[in-house]
């Protein structure tokens, strides 16, 4: 299998790197894979990862719920529960921020399909992709969504969207440079961009450390600290205006790595302690928030 072993920075270029940890697949293939930082921008980043070719059998699984859409065990149940707020939240984060209740949408990753049946519903006019051809039969049986492939990402004509949004994207994507320099091409010149990340200087990432669910090797491959964020869109002559907290990852992710740092077991409890900890003090500085929003123009 084609690895990928970077001996500069995927953002920065520098050559000052080191590697930092080690953390487990522990939802497909329970391989160790090494997690490396910039000592110039923070980037971490899976050292040795799959290649772009290579990489789809780590996302084979029904745990993994932005492809299955599972509801199997209780962190699958709490994420359903909770993902109607979620949606609305997205909403008027968007109408607000594009002062617009209505636009075209470009919406990658998609998923199962859940946020571009909403945004439907709300009356924008929107546009699906995603990779995955399981999570793309999924949005048109359960939500009657036609999703394209992400084949059509450079197909599509410049200045298209008012709104681009990457929902835990990012973080997946191998040729990154490329791909951002796309979204700026794609974004009408009072659109946005918005960039759904984890945040590995989050408290609960310093809570569980390599057990941390939101490292999750090797399907993702770069661990964004907000430095190192803001360090891409520069480089892209991205602005950004603001980054946004999603108050619920922390509880989610915490609920996740107490079963992932006790090998199945673990306390739902302390589980949620933890997110609501690592919220608590993220209410101080929200650049501490367990997954940040950011809010970017051209």
């Amino acid at each position: 299998m084609p690895l990928i072993h970077y001996t500069t920075c995927p953002v920065c270029q520098s050559t000052e790197l080191e590697p930092v940890l080690q953390a487990v697949d522990h939802t497909v293939s329970h391989e160790s894979f090494a997690i490396w930082q910039c000592r110039k921008c923070s980037l971490r980043f899976t050292q040795d990862v799959p290649d772009a070719e290579s990489i789809a059998p780590y996302y084979r699984s029904e745990d993994y719920i932005s492809h299955s859409n599972t509801n199997k065990g209780l962190v699958n149940r709490l994420y359903h529960l909770v993902r109607k707020q979620t949606l609305s939240d997205k909403y008027r984060l968007i109408a607000s921020a594009t002062r617009k209740k209505q636009g075209t949408l470009l919406d990658i990753g998609a998923g199962t399909g859940a946020f571009v049946c909403f945004m439907q519903q709300q009356g924008w006019e929107v546009t699906g992709l995603e990779p995955d051809e399981t999570a793309r039969e999924h949005a048109r049986t359960d939500h009657g969504v036609q999703l394209l492939g992400m084949d059509q990402l450079f197909q599509l004509p410049p200045d298209s969207f008012d709104a681009i949004t990457l929902w835990h994207v990012m973080e997946h994507v191998h040729e990154v440079h490329p791909y951002v320099e796309q979204l700026k091409t794609l974004v009408r010149r009072n659109g946005r961009i918005f960039i759904a990340v984890p945040n590995y200087t989050s408290y609960d990432a310093r809570v569980y450390g390599a057990a941390w669910a939101a490292y999750d090797v090797p399907r993702h491959l770069y661990h964004f600290s907000p430095e190192a964020m803001e360090t891409l869109l520069d480089e892209h002559k991205l602005q950004l205006q603001y980054s946004q907290p999603m108050w619920y990852d922390a509880v989610y992710i915490s609920m996740l790595s107490e079963r992932y740092r006790a090998a199945g077991g673990g306390s739902t409890v302390r589980g949620v302690f933890n997110g609501f900890s690592s919220n608590f003090r993220a209410f101080v500085d929200k650049s501490k928030c367990s997954s940040l929003i950011y809010v970017v123009a051209k």
